[in-house]
């Protein structure tokens, strides 16, 4: 007893210094409801969805007084102290095969799996701990990884661990906290001082996406703007500098007017002989590619003016040149514009921090012979700028660097598409 007495004394000094900021929303523009809003952690890869009218609380973490907690930097626990989660952020030295064990602080253990870990990082969902003090241990041939957890949680003791994803973390984390009947609900993120967060609010057919990193208690404003093309795909929008961008690539079938539909062009003979508009989906593909990466068009489609959403157009070169130039020039504004990470970009996507909340994707293009490349390398996209009568001007960002390439392309390749919103 006295043992256990002593060893409890020194997990009372292992106390998370923090302090905690509110973030409340807004609507202006179109609608000034907001429905739903998800938030990323754009350092961290995790992400939750919370009610427009919810107040999002960081508990930001400062400093923790544990220098001799003997936790490996190869396996991170946060939150710590946890409530009704925590994630297990581990970095395993030698890949293979793991067991994962939680236990109590008398070496109790309480719940135990087997996961094979490959030699990247992992991240598990544990939930349903109770009030306690608990030592996760990650045991495998070769090394040992350990940590300890302290739970303020109230749960029945129903405990899991569920693997989330290897790079990227996307949890929708129930609220936490309702204060009483008519107030607003309080939903919990762990935050780290310094992150970016993305948010984007939805409001019915409305979506707007907004970057920033917290220091206070603020209120983030949705300015929605109606964005939705032939297809009555509507798009999530954003702005850069006094420019307002769709946040996705286009993928629609059909002109802006909705009635009239552009050719679907899947033989590659018939794709490398077209002198008139013409699009595909990448490797003629459309359910595996079009969510993520929208459709490909030739410039023939784009020069016709019609096919953006109505209010939105093809962005001209010096457009182009504007965006660039604001985000500090065509050597980092790449970095600025790509998706973080390597889901969908290959390794090493240098210097991502998609910072505008941009999201540049991978989509890769279709050559003049009709053959699909560069799919998870490289984002191509037009503009609306001839070069010659056959080449137009284009930019194009890669996985190895954060530069914006200028660049003029072939008219009959199917390159990707962002809209401009018209002044």
């Amino acid at each position: 007893m006295k043992k256990l007495v002593f060893v409890l004394a020194i997990f009372s000094v292992l106390t998370l210094n923090a302090q905690n900021f509110q973030i409340t929303f807004s609507g202006t523009g179109a609608s000034t409801t907001v429905n739903t809003v998800k938030v990323e952690n754009l350092n961290t890869g995790t992400s939750l969805t919370l009610n427009g009218s919810d107040i999002l609380r960081l508990t930001i973490a400062t400093a923790v007084n544990s220098p001799k907690d003997n936790q490996s930097s190869e396996l991170r626990i946060y939150p710590n102290p946890m409530t009704d989660y925590t994630t297990l952020e581990i970095s395993p030295p030698l890949a293979g095969n793991a067991v994962i064990v939680v236990s109590e602080i008398t070496g109790k253990s309480v719940y135990k799996i087997q996961s094979y870990l490959g030699n990247l990082k992992h991240y598990y969902l544990l939930t349903g701990l109770k009030n306690g003090i608990y030592v996760v241990n990650i045991k495998s041939n070769g090394y040992q990884l350990s940590g300890k957890l302290v739970s303020n949680g109230n749960s029945n003791g129903a405990i899991r661990i569920e693997k989330i994803n290897s790079i990227t973390q996307s949890v929708d984390i129930k609220k936490l906290e309702t204060e009483s009947k008519g107030s607003l609900a309080t939903v919990d993120m762990f935050y780290t001082a310094g992150n970016r967060l993305k948010f984007t609010g939805i409001s019915g057919n409305y979506s707007t996406v907004i970057t920033d990193i917290p220091v206070s208690d603020k209120t983030i404003n949705f300015n929605f703007v109606a964005c939705t093309d032939g297809d009555n795909n509507n798009y999530p929008v954003l702005e850069i500098g006094a420019q307002v961008w769709m946040a996705e690539n286009l993928k629609t079938t059909k002109y802006k007017d909705g009635s009239t539909v552009i050719p679907l062009k899947i033989d590659n003979t018939e794709w490398s002989n077209l002198i008139t508009p013409g699009y595909c989906w990448y490797n003629n593909n459309e359910a595996t590619y079009k969510t993520t990466y929208g459709a490909l068009y030739n410039w023939y489609t784009v020069s016709t003016g019609n096919l953006c959403p109505t209010g939105w157009h093809v962005p001209k070169d010096p457009e182009w040149t504007t965006l660039t130039d604001y985000l500090g020039g065509i050597s980092i504004a790449g970095g600025k514009l790509k998706e973080t990470g390597i889901t969908h970009w290959n390794d090493p996507n240098a210097d991502a921090t998609n910072e505008t909340g941009y999201t540049a994707l991978p989509g890769g293009y279709r050559g003049s012979s009709g053959t699909f490349s560069y799919i998870a390398s490289g984002a191509i996209f037009w503009s609306a700028t001839e070069n010659d009568v056959t080449t137009s001007w284009g930019r194009d960002m890669g996985y190895g660097n954060s530069y914006v390439n200028r660049n003029f392309f072939n008219k009959n390749l199917g390159l990707s598409v962002r809209c401009l919103k018209d002044l």
